[in-house]
């Protein structure tokens, strides 16, 4: 589209002047009933005439290549179709937003678990017993997988942002920490496994896919498979969760691509949930040594955050650990290096709040460490040392409701009741508050959408994906509001590289770029609607289907004879080079810790964040909420583990890779929203929301253990054996 809009100035608060009523308000999700009636066709479920299955082959080197692949060797075995490998196979999905192919080694093996082949049968049983059985030769390389050895290690010396000389104020302030802490890998681990169903038209390729970006997603398979994007098309309009798993096209779409175009018909590939955790992108393990100096009054004079990381060498991604904290509170020295372990085991990349869900957790678990060497109530220094300016660029923050959420949510909480480490017990239990700050970076990606405008109802058409967020039903929400309709009037098409690209679902930004494309095509319609009612847009009012302006009453079934429509494009602007947008909170928690046993039970949490705009109550609670759950599974659970000899997972199913389940969720998970519109964000004046509510959520439940019973975890998560050796060491 030429007529994109840029976010160069604020925008008004247009929203804010419809009279509709249905924006903002809980409203159930529109494709809920869908979902739980089993009506909702997810890429697994597509059923399509001869469709066969195809299972995917993992490599069981670490590093080399392959030498040969027998295919006589399951020949025999009943129902098989073909093995299917070579130099288009993918190593592992693209990075969120790659827009072109990922790593293609060909006969080149870089991790143990890598797929290398694809078997194709009549049924995925068939296919699955000719994956196990096919013989591969390998010729190996000898390589290190330990993150720690230090022939590994590329510090990025070009992204560091360095201020001042930490070493020299660290040694000269009053106050000082310096710690080190590591944290576990997470997996994704969506409740959908990764799927794909590919079958070809003549020249086109329609792959129905699990994926989060169907804009990228396009490209990223036509680059792969080396044809034109104009001959792709993805659908994935129900997508079962992702967290940062499927932002980019993976190795079962391409493997069954190829496989449908050589056998001639529809090919399935559905990864077992052993292939998602060995050969989808997973959060690093970490190293992060955090460094605070202060004066006695309990101001900041320095902070430093470095990070250890890892991945493959040609993978670009490094996990952004001390992405918050370059901005969260304000010193005028400042240390912040990273070092990325390049080592031969599964890539890392974007998992849920990339960054801050495992960087916030040690950095705000510090910053009490602080607050305890100054005698100073944890609250109170952060309030104390909120910045003026951003630290690293000193940029003006746009809409920030940091303070009023550490406030806010003291007061409900019940902070005041808080008491000295060790000192409340009910029964066998030490029980403790615990408190840390969130932060998220806000951000507006490129998106399109169109509004289509009958007389009896609308229709929302972009490829933006809904992963469980709600997509569905807060771009109803917002075009419903913008053009007076009732919910049930406006239909929401999804999921389809047909229909105008937009942002995908990710990093929080989802609503504020989709919900602004979908908003600028309304006030278009709503230009021509006035028009046709003779007023203008400024005295239009839209409401339960009659426009009203200049003196003027009519349906809209009057004004519109067949239909009209508008699309609306954005990308950032100014705002974005002049301001740092970001969403903010506080986390609250009570913890109960078993005296002997070292389990932690969380009691119950709250979370307080300045979101901006709020499109849905209980989509946003939905979201947030979510994030604090993952937050316990950070602090007390979640921990990949590698094989120190091949370097391969071993913890690679739910059954070894311990989630939180209902049992260890506190029925009293609060959340608060803050009044806030950020004006310099997007012309909606929204924020990110799913990745907030994770963000500092580990670290507050960390600083409850310690409250609860004295004992400080840096080796994440706070597994009980780990509480149980702290307990031990206090008690001498």
């Amino acid at each position: 589209m030429n007529d994109v809009f840029r976010m160069d100035k604020a925008q008004p608060r247009l929203l804010d002047e419809m009279q509709q009523g249905v924006l903002g308000k809980p409203l159930d999700r529109s494709e809920g009933a869908l979902k739980v009636s089993g009506l909702a066709t997810y890429a697994a479920e597509v059923k399509l005439p001869g469709r066969v299955d195809g299972v995917l082959v993992r490599a069981t080197i670490t590093k080399g290549k392959v030498t040969g692949i027998d295919e006589s060797s399951i020949a025999h075995l009943p129902g098989i179709l073909g093995v299917f490998h070579g130099p288009k196979f993918l190593r592992n999905p693209a990075q969120g937003m790659a827009d072109e192919a990922p790593s293609q080694p060909d006969t080149r093996v870089d991790y143990y678990g890598q797929p290398v082949a694809l078997v194709v049968a009549e049924s995925f049983e068939q296919a699955r017993d000719g994956a196990l059985n096919l013989k591969i030769s390998y010729e190996a390389e000898e390589v290190s997988v330990d993150p720690l050895d230090e022939a590994c290690h590329a510090p990025d010396n070009d992204g560091a942002v360095i201020k001042g000389e930490i070493d020299k104020v660290m040694t000269a302030a009053d106050v000082a920490v310096d710690l080190t802490f590591t944290t576990a890998g997470h997996v994704a681990a969506a409740m959908e496994p990764h799927a794909a169903v590919a079958e070809w038209k003549g020249e086109h390729v329609i792959l129905h896919g699990s994926l989060q970006m169907l804009r990228f997603n396009r490209n990223e398979l036509a680059d792969s498979l080396g044809i034109d994007p104009k001959y792709v098309r993805v659908l994935s309009p129900y997508v079962g969760g992702g967290f940062g798993s499927k932002l980019g096209v993976g190795a079962e779409a391409v493997a069954a691509c190829l496989a449908a175009k050589e056998l001639g018909r529809p090919v399935r590939v559905v990864m077992t949930r052993q292939n998602v955790f060995d050969a989808v992108l997973h959060r690093t393990q970490t190293v992060q040594r955090l460094r605070f100096a202060a004066d006695k009054s309990g101001k900041l004079l320095a902070i430093g955050h470095d990070d250890l990381v890892t991945n493959l060498s040609d993978e670009g991604f490094a996990e952004p650990c001390s992405q918050a904290s370059q901005f969260l509170y304000g010193a005028e020295t400042l240390h912040f290096l990273q070092t990325v372990a390049q080592v031969h085991r599964t890539p890392t990349g974007s998992v849920r709040a990339p960054g801050e869900a495992v960087g916030m957790v040690p950095f705000e678990a510090a910053f009490d460490e602080l607050a305890e060497k100054l005698d100073m109530d944890p609250v109170e220094l952060r309030l104390k040392n909120i910045p003026d300016a951003d630290p690293v660029d000193g940029l003006a923050y746009s809409a920030r409701s940091l303070a009023e959420s550490l406030r806010e949510g003291a007061k409900q909480f019940g902070w005041d009741k808080r008491q000295a480490p060790r000192s409340r017990m009910e029964g066998e239990w030490y029980i403790g508050m615990g408190v840390a700050s969130a932060a998220r970076k806000n951000l507006l990606v490129p998106s399109a959408a169109r509004v289509i405008l009958r007389g009896d109802g609308a229709v929302v058409e972009t490829d933006m994906t809904d992963i469980g967020t709600g997509s569905y039903t807060i771009l109803g929400q917002i075009a419903a509001e913008m053009l007076g309709l009732p919910m049930e009037k406006v239909e929401v098409r999804l999921g389809d590289t047909d229909l105008p690209g937009a942002s995908g679902s990710g990093g929080s930004f989802g609503a504020n770029s989709a919900g602004s494309a979908v908003f600028l095509a309304a006030k278009k319609l709503r230009e021509e609607v006035a028009g046709k009612l003779g007023c203008d847009v400024a005295d239009l009012t839209l409401k339960d289907g009659i426009a009203r302006g200049g003196n003027l009453e009519k349906p809209l079934s009057e004004l519109i004879e067949s239909e009209i429509s508008a699309e609306g494009a954005i990308e950032g602007g100014k705002t974005s080079e002049e301001f740092l947008s970001s969403g903010f909170g506080a986390h609250f928690v009570e913890v109960a810790v078993h005296r002997w046993t070292g389990e932690t039970r969380v009691r119950r949490m709250l979370g307080v964040f300045g979101m901006g705009r709020i499109l849905n109550e209980k989509t946003a609670r939905s979201q947030a909420v979510g994030g604090m759950i993952w937050g316990v599974g950070t602090a007390l659970n979640e921990e990949l583990s590698h094989d120190p000899r091949t370097g391969h997972l071993v913890s690679r199913d739910l059954a070894n890779y311990h989630v939180p389940s209902h049992a260890d969720i506190p029925g009293k998970m609060d959340v608060v929203f803050l009044e806030e519109r950020d004006d310099q964000a997007n012309p909606i004046q929204t924020k990110g929301i799913g990745e907030l509510g994770i963000s500092g959520a580990g670290a507050a439940i960390l600083n409850a253990i310690h409250n609860a019973c004295g004992v400080r975890v840096y080796d994440v998560p706070a597994t009980p054996d780990k509480i149980v050796a702290g307990l031990e060491a206090l008690e001498g």
